[in-house]
């Protein structure tokens, strides 16, 4: 059976600590930077960066058109998965805000609920899903997930609200699983691949 191809965003923000967590799990990746790109693969990861900037970003010339292709494609089943601002880009909505999104995700957001960068922290999450050991949830600037639709399923909660979800092919975690050693999130996201 064919590999399969894991296109990561590269337009801005961790795209390559994705690259090489997914290489040690010996999957095959593609660097997204243009409408063109998103041919052949099998799944997308939109990774942390600055929301902001990617939406400026994708109105320029070389990746103009790439959100409505990256809505196409979720529409058609491709997985999806949004790190902390990927996950505010899949959002539907933002609280305070009406920056460009791909608003795919029947989710509500809200931006840097953690604080600053200086308060960025470490803390171990409770993912079922993913095993009974806590995950080491990394959080710079991160958002929070305050809000779900009905279909949504909550996969990951700490005391401040809900940092991981997942609707179908859609997966959104607010923290970085691409800067720890644990790499049971990238592969709960590859199993989630047909």
């Amino acid at each position: 059976m064919a590999s399969k191809i894991i296109g990561v965003l590269g337009l801005q923000g961790d795209f390559r600590e994705h690259i090489e967590k997914l290489h040690a799990l010996d999957a095959q990746t593609k660097d997204i930077r243009r409408v063109s790109d998103l041919e052949n693969i099998d799944a997308l990861i939109i990774p942390g960066g600055e929301s902001t900037a990617v939406a400026i970003v994708e109105k320029s010339d070389t990746a103009h058109g790439i959100f409505e292709k990256i809505r196409e494609l979720s529409s058609d089943g491709l997985p999806i998965w949004g790190t902390c601002m990927g996950s505010i880009l899949l959002a539907k909505n933002i609280e305070g805000s009406t920056q460009g999104r791909l608003g795919v995700m029947d989710i509500t957001v809200r931006r840097n609920a953690f604080g600053p960068q200086r308060f960025s922290s470490e803390m171990p999450i409770s993912i079922p899903a993913i095993g009974e050991e806590p995950f080491p949830g990394v959080f710079i600037r991160a958002p929070l997930i305050t809000n779900v639709g009905e279909n949504v399923e909550v996969l990951g909660t700490l005391e401040q609200g809900i940092v991981m979800a997942r609707e179908k092919n859609l997966l959104a975690t607010v923290f970085h699983p691409e800067v720890v050693d644990d790499a049971r999130v990238h592969k709960y996201f590859l199993s989630m691949i047909g």
